[in-house]
């Protein structure tokens, strides 16, 4: 996939930048902070802007005419993506990690169902594939850590990362919040690979849910779309990092 050479190349013009000063760690962690929370937020409906989603995590202020609900998953998904870049330090990820994801973005929402797997069987809305049910969903969680190491050998690490977050998302282990911490997990995993995270556009919500669906016969649509999300998101790294592009230019 000739992407992954366009990202491997703009990761080492990311990387020609480090080590960073702490200061601007800390605000390129917090910028991230808000647009992972607004976009994957707004993928599944959630009706903030990427400005409101700013003054609820900034200034914990609630904005007028807007759901409490949008509120508590714009805090709630703030809280877990601190959790994330605290996992960051390690090279792999655990079933307990993945339900404290879970708990700290759901907690508002539903407190006996934070970070519990669902007890109940659950239907996706415009999918024709129907989730494990809930007696077998330990079992696919253990599973899926079991066979991380191998996964991750064979891959390049997005595609790795990529693959991490279909196979939770298709295994929908909790009541609701599953596409959420599928990102959030899929982005712990590419930096803990040393890649910058992913950002998925709003605008692409069609074109993303589509790829998921499709990836349950064959994911390379799939993969290219998260591959295409990680290179934009890298492009505008760069751009913070002060390095620019000609009028029209993809980069390259």
């Amino acid at each position: 996939m000739k992407i992954l050479e366009d990202i491997d190349r703009f990761q080492s013009r990311i990387n020609k930048h480090r080590p960073f000063q702490e200061n601007f760690l800390r605000q390129l962690r917090d910028y991230f902070k808000i647009g992972l929370t607004y976009s994957s937020n707004a993928l599944e409906g959630n009706s903030l802007t990427e400005t409101e989603t700013k003054v609820i995590l900034e200034d914990g202020l609630t904005v007028s005419g807007k759901p409490l609900r949008d509120h508590y998953e714009a805090a709630g998904h703030g809280e877990a993506y601190e959790r994330m870049i605290e996992f960051t330090g390690a090279s792999d990820f655990s079933e307990e990690q993945i339900k404290e994801l879970h708990r700290l973005f759901y907690q508002k929402i539903d407190p006996d169902q934070a970070g519990m797997y669902r007890t109940g069987k659950v239907i996706i809305t415009g999918s024709r594939y129907t989730p494990p049910v809930p007696e077998e969903v330990p079992g696919f969680m253990t599973g899926l850590i079991m066979k991380l190491p191998k996964l991750k050998a064979a891959h390049h690490p997005v595609i790795y990362a990529a693959r991490v977050h279909k196979e939770l998302a298709f295994i929908h282990p909790f009541v609701d919040g599953n596409g959420r911490v599928s990102r959030l997990l899929m982005n712990l995993v590419l930096l803990q690979e040393g890649y910058t995270i992913a950002l998925i556009p709003p605008v692409r919500r069609v074109d993303y849910l589509q790829a998921l669906e499709k990836a349950h016969t064959s994911d390379s649509d799939f993969l290219l779309l998260i591959a295409e999300a990680v290179k934009e998101t890298q492009k505008d790294y760069l751009r913070l990092l002060g390095e620019t592009f000609p009028s029209g230019s993809s980069g390259e």
